[in-house]
């Protein structure tokens, strides 16, 4: 089904279109283009979903500077959830029309997910705790069994793509997993300050990164049961993201505000700075890699910034004066 497109963002410029070895994948970033912009200015600012085009960045849905993840339906590409400030909002015909889910006491979404194998269940990680919807967020409840009283601020949630139910979930307090469609969570990592991404290889699905306010970086090698830290990442201050790149299954990056890009391309042995070329002391607030490979970083006040190289060489996006807070990468649909 083909999305609407509703208004052109700044244009990418510099970089070839996806070419064949990323043909069947669609790419989208949320993005908050508002550099300068206050409360009451009259500067006109482009924020929400953007989808990458052989023209380079296209705007899509609602233009709204609160979103901060989006997620499709995998049997209808028209279906569509972002979670936002003041919650989760859901469209059923491709962003025409949009209706928010949630009631006055479920707001703050931080992150928003759907099971892929059983897509009327859709999962919203806010600022208190982890809301569900199984009638494709016609009702959302929350589902906190086994979360703490204190400490159950979710920054990201992420369905395992090999099991309906089963769910991983980045708190306050640490890493909680449920098998059971979040009826019960446990804790399966502890930490004493928020997980703040937690990913899935694209790879093997048993592989999965997180990363830490105060932990470093962690690993999981047998689905999200265990965990131990990556020997290489520095722990002393906060990494703000984890990506793999789906084109090699030994790289992975992470995005940090203190330490700027950090890759492997050995399955995480060992790890480079990978900042030249970026602006000085370059503040990261998101990484995230496309189709291609081609790796990206978010840089504070400045843009979104492309490599191709895996870092070792980078090149300014015209996405001026955006902050990205979201990747994600999908198969592509007929049209």
């Amino acid at each position: 089904m083909k999305l609407p497109v509703f208004c052109l963002a700044m244009i990418m410029s510099a970089g070839a279109a996806f070419g064949s070895a990323d043909a069947e994948y669609d790419f989208y970033i949320c993005a908050n283009i508002n550099r300068n912009y206050v409360i009451g200015s009259k500067i006109v600012t482009t924020n929400g979903v953007f989808q990458r085009t052989d023209g380079g960045w296209t705007h899509i849905g609602y233009n709204d500077t609160g979103l901060t993840a989006v997620a499709f339906d995998p049997r209808d590409r028209d279906v569509i959830y972002t979670s936002a400030l003041n919650g989760l909002w859901r469209t059923l015909d491709g962003g025409k029309t949009w209706r928010m889910c949630n009631s006055w006491d479920m707001t703050e979404g931080r992150d928003v997910a759907v099971d892929p194998n059983a897509p009327d269940h859709v999962y919203l990680a806010i600022t208190d705790g982890i809301a569900v919807s199984t009638d494709r967020a016609q009702t959302l409840v929350r589902k906190e069994n086994g979360l703490p009283e204190r400490g159950k601020y979710t920054q990201a949630i992420k369905v395992d793509r090999t099991q309906a139910g089963r769910v991983l979930a980045a708190c306050e307090v640490g890493i909680f997993l449920t098998e059971d469609g979040a009826d019960n969570w446990r804790q399966v990592f502890k930490t004493t300050d928020t997980v703040t991404d937690i990913q899935q290889s694209p790879h093997d699905p048993k592989l999965w990164l997180a990363s830490t306010q105060s932990a470093g970086a962690l690993i999981s090698r047998d689905g999200g049961l265990t965990w131990k830290r990556i020997e290489g990442v520095p722990s002393d201050r906060a990494l703000y993201n984890v990506t793999f790149d789906p084109t090699d299954s030994q790289r992975f990056a992470v995005g940090s505000w203190a330490y700027g890009v950090l890759t492997t391309e050995d399955g995480g042995k060992t790890w480079t700075d990978r900042n030249a070329g970026l602006p000085e002391n370059p503040r990261v607030w998101r990484v995230g890699v496309d189709p291609s490979g081609r790796l990206y970083a978010s840089v504070y006040q400045e843009t979104l910034y492309y490599s191709d190289d895996f870092g070792r060489t980078w090149h300014p996006d015209e996405l001026a004066g955006s902050l990205v807070n979201y990747f994600v990468m999908l198969p592509k649909v007929s049209r």
